[in-house]
């Protein structure tokens, strides 16, 4: 026998099951399998649809599951064809005999195949003596619990799940969208949907209740997501985390090119002593194979700080950095600098760009001008390399004096989160020069940036120590201004004599940054092979 599956205009067929021992996993996969033959690729896009592995979900039911209790009520938002519920039906310990599921599905297609799937799961679970009940909920998830995203009402009791299972969809939403005004409290800007399901679940949760999620990694740093974290760790303690190095592997059939972290928290009042098993693997392939390894809260995220950074140390080695690096006293701002982008937007300054020199002209620096410990104007470009310098102009200008400059993006190839260079005042013609968008500079505001801390300070952002340091806690290929106004810093006078011990050879960056941070020599080695780890 076959069943209609409506997508769009078109009409499909696929086999339902015809008993009930089919796994209710297996059974999600295979209609949302013939769902995807169907799709337009644009539409599932614009919903944000990424369907998760049979071997994802099944991964994500085991750490959810985690409870002696007669009955379970779960929570699925953005449900699709509900194979997260389907996998945790599978791994519902015996002494669970009633299960009550809530998933929220706003695209109909979806909604109807989370319906079958759920349908079936339930027959299956009254097999083996548990009764199932469910509600799906055809409607947006934010907008239905809207009103549980102001920060008055996240202690109040609202209906509460033991378990809140997601993978949320994943784009972002314009200032104007009613859900982001909804969530204007917990994120700021554009901001991305999923963060506003992974706070809506922590909300919806019980006192001890968990929330599983497979998400971007980004949430984990950075000022964008600052105030999510803020308000996710104030109701959930992570204890759980799981990172998929690999950019590609996780969602592979989808074409996801993101590094995916998946995370379990508890909503708990007790903070004390708590501990975070970490483990690893580089896509679906290989989970069965993950590394795993227990690490104490604080190493994770510290819940006392404002920031609340993540980070995700899946190594002794990687311990080993955060302690020596958070063990440095100072920040910019505590050494009187400050980082700042490149104020000239190329589309808006193009009437003062110039491909030649020319009588007003000065040097304008793009990042392909930055190389490591190296500034190389002009280039081989097809970018403008000169700007106009005149009154109309002069806002776009900075004075030719010292700076620490950083690529704000890092190319693929390069093995280095940060490519960072010191330009020395009068290095480059005129006296003033312009600094392109793409690029960052470092430069202290009421005073002078000297050579030697300019080279010391370009020597230890681009050095391995720090490199690995962003990489725990950062999967994207960019460091922000934001993050590196946060980053530990040692004292100018050892700022300085990194500078002195690596001169003009940046062939021996990390053996002087090392050699004066004192860095242990089995650390540096550990670094220098697995820098691009």
């Amino acid at each position: 026998m076959t069943e209609h599956l409506v997508v769009g205009d078109r009409s499909i067929l696929y086999e339902p099951s015809s008993e009930y021992a089919e796994p209710p996993a297996e059974y999600a996969a295979r209609l949302h399998a013939a769902y995807a033959a169907a799709a337009n690729d644009q539409e599932r896009r614009d919903f944000g649809q990424f369907f998760t592995p049979v071997a994802v979900a099944r991964m994500m039911a085991r750490l959810a599951v985690r409870t002696d209790a007669e009955m379970l009520r779960v929570l699925e938002p953005g449900a699709g064809a509900a194979i997260l519920t389907a996998a945790l039906c599978e791994s519902l310990p015996r002494s669970v005999r009633r299960l009550h599921v809530d998933a929220f599905e706003l695209h109909p297609t979806l909604a109807d195949l989370c319906e079958a799937t759920l349908s079936h799961a339930s027959r299956w679970l009254d097999e083996r003596g548990v009764r199932c009940t469910f509600v799906v909920h055809r409607t947006d998830f934010i907008l239905a619990n809207g009103t549980k995203l102001t920060s008055q009402l996240f202690d109040e009791s609202h209906e509460t799940y033991d378990i809140a299972i997601a993978n949320p969809p994943y784009f972002k939403l314009q200032k104007q969208d009613p859900r982001a005004v909804a969530a204007s409290e917990i994120v700021h800007g554009q901001p991305n949907i999923y963060a506003i399901f992974m706070a809506l679940m922590a909300s919806l949760l019980r006192e001890d209740g968990t929330m599983v999620t497979i998400t971007p990694r980004s949430f984990t740093a950075g000022d964008y997501f600052r105030r999510f974290r803020e308000v996710l760790f104030s109701m959930v303690v992570p204890d759980a985390v799981h990172l998929f190095t690999s950019r590609r592997d996780a969602f592979r059939a989808d074409e996801v090119l993101q590094e995916n972290v998946i995370m379990r928290a508890r909503r708990t009042a007790a903070r004390t002593n708590p501990r975070v098993t970490i483990s690893t693997s580089g896509g679906v392939h290989d989970l069965e194979k993950s590394e795993t390894r227990d690490v104490p809260l604080v190493s994770v995220v510290d819940l006392e700080s404002r920031d609340r950074t993540v980070h995700i140390p899946t190594t002794g080695v990687e311990d080993d950095v955060l302690s020596l690096v958070r063990s440095w006293p100072h920040t910019l701002h505590s050494l009187q600098l400050q980082v700042s982008t490149g104020p000239v937007v190329a589309f808006r300054a193009s009437d003062f760009l110039r491909s030649e020199a020319g009588r007003e002209t000065v040097p304008l620096l793009w990042l392909q001008h930055v190389r490591q410990m190296a500034i190389s104007w002009p280039a081989a470009t097809s970018k403008r390399q000169h700007i106009v310098s005149n009154a109309e102009s002069a806002p776009l200008l900075l004075p030719n004096r010292t700076y620490v400059l950083m690529r704000r993006f890092s190319a693929k190839e390069e093995h280095r989160r940060i490519v960072a260079a010191p330009l020395f005042e009068g290095e480059l013609p005129g006296d003033v020069i312009g600094f392109e968008n793409h690029l960052n500079y470092i430069y202290r505001p009421k005073g002078l940036l000297g050579r030697d801390e300019a080279v010391g300070l370009s020597a230890l952002l681009g050095s391995a120590l720090v490199d690995r340091y962003f990489r725990i806690s950062n999967g994207n290929t960019q460091v922000s201004a934001a993050e590196l106004r946060k980053l530990p810093l040692p004292s100018r006078d050892l700022l300085e004599a990194i500078g002195q011990a690596v001169g003009s050879d940046g062939a021996v960056l990390d053996q002087a940054v090392a050699a004066k941070l004192h860095v242990p020599a089995k650390l540096l080695r550990a670094l220098e092979c697995g820098a691009d780890a």
